[in-house]
């Protein structure tokens, strides 16, 4: 029998290897529908994953804050795959989480504009609907640096090269649509929800280097909810203002001492 034990200390009990969905559905199908990810031995996991040992395991929802990372992490996917599906010629290099939302990186000849962001939020909102299925795969080193230069994704071999022998090289699956990750990700790209907004563009050097070429940065912020959303929307737009009204005064100061 393999033994699992619950964050409040619950054993649950199944006659061989079980995925984290089917830990959850037993507990209750209400945690189901909610669940995100797993967490198994301190280690956060796919729902899909299989576990063949004995292990602790904790069923992560939007509840918890990880969960809102996963979200925001899958946005970030889902921003890449929008951004491709748009605009051919553009090469993806990297998309993390940060602090209130993530970002991507992008090299495209053509710089992207607003109204570029407008369209392309719409094009992540249809993927969404879309509710692509999520599945991961593992890839031997060498197809996969042949695989994206192929494809002419050669950022995408470069961080492959980088990456440590022993390293397991999992590639993720939104539909058709792939990226070289970690992971986790959601089951499928409908269960982000739609509280995201691209917020705006910037120049990034590509690993920091000036000497590397500079690409394009496109930022978004990801909630639990619309009401979280609005709330850090107008927080950043009073905070926005107060920098305004502080830029004035000192451009006052300067005025007036420039005339005395």
């Amino acid at each position: 029998m393999l033994n699992i034990t619950l964050l409040d200390g619950k054993k649950l009990q199944f006659p061989g290897k079980v995925t984290g969905h089917e830990i959850a559905k037993t507990i209750s199908p209400s945690l189901a529908k909610k669940a995100l990810v797993i967490k198994v031995n301190d280690i956060f996991k796919d729902l899909s994953t299989f576990i063949e040992k004995d292990s602790t395991v904790q069923i992560i929802t939007l509840e918890d804050d990880y969960g809102l990372e996963v979200i925001r992490h899958d946005t970030a996917h889902v921003l890449a795959m929008a951004v491709q599906e748009l605009f051919k010629d553009t090469q993806v290099t990297i998309g993390p989480v940060i602090e209130n939302g993530f970002y991507y990186d992008f090299s495209r000849k053509k710089t992207f504009t607003d109204e570029d962001l407008v369209k392309i939020e719409e094009k992540m909102r249809e993927i969404i609907d879309r509710d692509e299925p999520t599945t991961r795969e593992v890839w031997d080193r060498d197809k996969a640096i042949e695989h994206f230069k192929k494809k002419g994704e050669l950022y995408k071999a470069e961080i492959i090269n980088s990456i440590p022998n022993k390293e397991e090289l999992s590639i993720y699956f939104h539909g058709k649509w792939h990226d070289l990750c970690r992971g986790p990700h959601l089951t499928s790209t409908g269960k982000i929800g739609k509280a995201f907004k691209l917020t705006k563009l910037a120049g990034a050097y590509w690993r920091g280097d000036s000497n590397n070429e500079m690409l394009q940065r496109i930022y978004g912020t990801c909630w639990r909810n619309k009401k979280e959303l609005d709330e850090y929307l107008q927080r950043i737009e009073e905070a926005e203002k107060r920098d305004h009204r502080k830029l004035g005064k000192v451009m006052d100061l300067f005025h007036f001492q420039e005339e005395s």
